[in-house]
């Protein structure tokens, strides 16, 4: 009973929780809203600055507001943790990941210096356009497209299994029939061109010269069209079915943070902790 009572939230942590996880109630929903603003103005602010222009004139500018933002995410990274019982399941959650992505280049930018090492900040600094990831959680829709995803995802695999047969068989055939002048040089270059062609990318740096070979293309561009169709009427039945059974609420598990429970839930479907 003692340890039942040990792991149980104080008062300051459920009423954390509930800001930060809880988007049913007005401080959950101003939370994320100032969070979703944070967001947003944080990627821009790392698109713009790699503009060489913007980053000459604003250079100062914008290190300050990039440790403004790193702040404002660590005080949240920092929050999530303490606001659960287990703050294990969040750390290595996905969005527990994104999250610590989102700040975590900006402080190893202190430990890493010389001139050597500006190509690494730099690639360590671009990771902080991870955080356009967590405007996922936000979004109820993308919930209803990652279980339409995950649902088609075998039907998905065995449609890209048929679609690289077709183009290593296409491009063998297209190899033979070409020549090397005109770009076919080997099997797998030919295969380059079946899957421009197949896609309706059409690059047009390889081209058949040879009536069969613009016949055979042209077949293989009329397949392209119907391929395009499979995964899109494979994926929207899925997402129609997820949306009919999207019947969730907002509430988060206390334990594990996991959100996405059935309405009548009485208990997470993830750790089995009584929900609130």
């Amino acid at each position: 009973m003692r340890q039942q009572d040990k792991n149980e939230l104080r008062p300051w942590q459920q009423k954390l929780h509930e800001v930060i996880y809880e988007a049913d109630t007005p401080a959950g929903k101003l939370f994320d809203i100032i969070l979703l603003i944070a967001i947003i103005v944080s990627v821009l602010c790392v698109m713009l600055e790699s503009v060489p222009e913007y980053n000459k004139l604003f250079k100062d500018g914008f290190i300050y507001v990039e440790w403004g933002f790193t702040i404002l995410f660590t005080i949240e990274y920092v929050a999530r943790i303490v606001s659960i019982k287990k703050p294990v399941n969040y750390i290595f959650s996905f969005y527990g990941i994104v999250d610590l992505l989102s700040i975590i280049p900006t402080y190893l930018g202190i430990f890493i210096t010389g001139t050597s090492s500006l190509m690494v900040i730099r690639s360590l600094r671009l990771l902080r356009v991870f955080r356009i990831l967590k405007l996922g959680v936000y979004i109820k829709e993308a919930r209803v497209l990652t279980n339409a995803l995950a649902a088609s995802r075998k039907k998905i695999f065995v449609f890209l299994f048929a679609v690289v047969m077709m183009v290593i068989i296409l491009g063998t055939i297209m190899y033979l029939v070409e020549t090397p002048e005109d770009g076919f040089t080997s099997i797998p270059r030919s295969i380059y061109w079946a899957i421009v062609t197949l896609t309706t990318v059409g690059y047009g740096d390889i081209v058949p010269k040879t009536e069969l070979g613009q016949f055979i293309a042209a077949i293989v561009m009329i397949l392209g069209y119907a391929i395009i169709a499979v995964p899109t009427g494979i994926v929207s039945r899925e997402i129609y079915l997820a949306d009919q059974d999207e019947k969730v609420t907002n509430i988060a598990c206390t334990n594990c943070a996991s959100e996405g429970h059935d309405e009548d839930a009485e208990y997470c479907k993830y750790c089995g902790e009584k929900l609130g």
